[in-house]
């Protein structure tokens, strides 16, 4: 009778350890299975920034060489994509959201956010577009690569982001590439433009790239603050907003212009003829969606500085890509700035990595 009892206490004790170890063996896998889950969205978002970045620069380019001349066009192809993130976001409806209450409770907040994110948007787009007509794709990539260092500087008042030496060398190194550039007369001639022409250009880009990287900061603002706990579809439903906001400010622009008026000429006349004249743009506009999904897809999962960190990796690519395709000559000057500007870049990743270590060492300590 006690050996019964014995083996039938025994038995008990392995059946309640059996599980307790199916209980932790579940619970360590499903953040595992997590974890894995958001380093491939991670990675897809990560390809469609890079790519889709260079593709939509060089398409851009490509328009004003074969003949096109209307910047408020060039313009409109970046926002006016953004029926494509409406059907994005309809094949994402499996995504369960339980913050609708809440969504519309800041509503107006969110609302007018979107509205003046918009605005903003349609001007950095404008000044962007104007850039790319003045000056050469490798050097007007160059350039826009500082976009990283704003973004670290406006995080710095908006995010809390903080100034590190590898931060500040970052800036600094980012800001004298693109300042190598500023008399670049070799990307001047090439262009044949005046040097007003490409003083204009270059202040230009250098506006759109601070505005970009304020964009960036204060869309991180807005997802933390105001949605605070939000899910991808509705980080999609702010980008359709400003890009729909931005289409019809850029739209009122190309018809005010008078610009409008000449494109039936300009698709007459382009060099390519009228179908590559309609692929271009339209490829233009997906591509440009594209990235924008993309770089959601990071703010969203990380942070606007690291969105704009793995922007910046495409630097190399689309100044390569400008020497085969449009025979941008690559001088010295140019090649000195990749060099500072990758060394900047690379400053700045260390500096992520050496936070993500720091934080992973703290939530080891605190299990």
């Amino acid at each position: 009778m006690e050996r019964s009892k014995e083996l039938y206490a025994n038995g008990k004790q392995n059946l309640e350890a059996n599980l307790i170890y199916q209980e932790v063996t579940e619970s360590s896998s499903v953040p595992q299975t997590k974890k894995y889950k958001k380093w491939l969205s991670i990675s897809i978002y990560v390809f469609f920034v890079l790519t889709c970045q260079a593709v939509s620069t060089i398409l851009s380019r490509l328009y004003y060489e074969n003949g096109g001349k209307s910047t408020w066009l060039v313009t409109l192809v970046q926002p006016i994509g953004f029926p494509l993130l409406l059907l994005f976001r309809f094949f994402s409806q499996a995504e369960k959201t339980d913050q609708s209450c809440r969504y519309f409770a800041c509503f107006t907040t969110l609302g007018s956010a979107n509205i003046c994110l918009g605005l903003l948007g349609s001007a950095i787009a404008y000044i962007s577009s104007v850039g790319l007509l003045y000056l050469p794709v490798s050097t007007f990539s160059l350039i826009f690569a500082s976009q990283l260092g704003f973004t670290a500087f406006f995080s710095y008042f908006l995010n809390s982001q903080k100034f590190t030496p590898f931060i500040i060398n970052s800036l600094f190194l980012l800001t004298v590439s693109s300042a190598l550039l500023v008399f670049n007369d070799e990307s001047q001639n090439a262009r044949n433009v005046s040097s007003l022409e490409y003083m204009i250009g270059f202040i230009c880009t250098i506006g759109a790239s601070a505005g970009s990287g304020l964009i960036l900061s204060l869309e991180q603002v807005i997802i933390r603050k105001v949605l605070k706990k939000p899910t991808f579809s509705a980080v999609i439903d702010m980008v359709i907003y400003q890009s729909l906001v931005s289409s019809c400010v850029v739209l009122m622009g190309l018809f005010a212009s008078g610009e409008s008026k000449t494109l039936t000429s300009e698709i007459e006349s382009y060099r390519l003829g009228k179908v590559s004249y309609v692929v271009n743009l339209a490829s233009a506009a997906l591509s440009s969606q594209v990235y924008t999904i993309g770089v959601a897809g990071l703010i969203f999962e990380s942070s606007s500085v690291f969105s704009n960190t793995i922007s910046a990796v495409g630097l190399p690519i689309v100044p390569v890509v400008a020497v085969i395709v449009f025979n941008d000559k690559m001088d010295a000057s140019k090649i000195f700035s990749i060099i500072l500007a990758i060394w900047g870049f690379l400053s700045f990743v260390y500096q992520h990595y050496l936070d993500e270590k720091k934080l992973k060492s703290c939530h080891t300590s605190l299990v």
